[in-house]
């Protein structure tokens, strides 16, 4: 897989009223996100800059994106290790401080609650996860800490 990748995506702005960008209040922040094959997802900014809360923003498919590269990385690292992973989730959270008239996102934390099938196997974990952070492309492309707070859980061997 050595080499150079290409992704492509389209935003679309959905959010004129008939003003067009006239004033700060006459348009709506809405947008579609597309890539070829996928569903679309509707998006806009958050609340507190005038979006729409049933959307995504931009902030939190950043997000969203360090929490799914560290998942897709981690299940490499524990395939690669021979540790059974059998359930994973992540509640990850991110800062954005505004600076004038923009900002920059400061820190994500990524809180993955991992479970594995064999007590053995738990002490590996935090090594993977180390190795996921290294492996992962979006952690390496920021310029703002990723940090991470695991927890290790064990697969009830209750038949």
């Amino acid at each position: 897989m050595p080499g150079t990748h290409h992704f492509a995506t389209e935003v679309t702005w959905t959010g004129n009223t008939g003003e067009g960008t006239a004033t700060y209040r006459s348009y709506r922040r809405t947008c579609e996100v597309r890539a070829e094959g996928k569903p679309v997802l509707a998006g806009s900014s958050d609340p507190h800059f005038r979006g729409d809360a049933d959307r995504w923003n931009a902030e939190e498919l950043l997000v969203a994106a360090l929490s799914q590269c560290h998942l897709l990385s981690f299940l490499h690292a524990a395939a690669d290790s021979g540790v059974v992973v059998v359930d994973y989730s992540d509640a990850a959270s991110g800062t954005l401080r505004t600076e004038g008239t923009g900002g920059r996102m400061t820190e994500v934390v990524l809180r993955p609650v991992v479970t594995v099938a064999e007590p053995d196997m738990a002490a590996a974990c935090a090594g993977l996860h180390e190795r996921a952070h290294e492996d992962c492309f979006i952690a390496n492309s920021v310029s703002f800490p990723v940090t991470h707070e695991p927890t290790v859980r064990v697969a009830d061997q209750t038949p």
